[in-house]
């Protein structure tokens, strides 16, 4: 973990929950009005995300931001 970012934890704990419900990145994307191409650059661990975009996924994901913080390790 040590040489893994933020980026990178926070991107694999949304693509495993994303996993878990069955959902295409496209699929999903689309259900929380954002670009494909962004969303897949988030769990590629590419971009540092803002709070609101932590909110905005959490919230199409049907958990909590605190959930998905844990999940990455935090």
């Amino acid at each position: 973990m040590q040489d893994e970012t933020f980026a990178s934890h926070i991107g694999s704990a949304i693509r495993a929950r994303r996993t878990e419900l069955g959902l295409s990145q496209e699929r999903f994307a689309d259900a929380i009005l954002m670009h494909r191409a962004y969303y897949s650059s988030i769990e590629r661990g590419e971009k540092n995300i803002t709070l609101a975009t932590l909110l905005r996924l959490a919230d199409g994901l049907g958990v909590t931001p605190s959930s998905l913080l844990a999940t990455a390790g935090y």
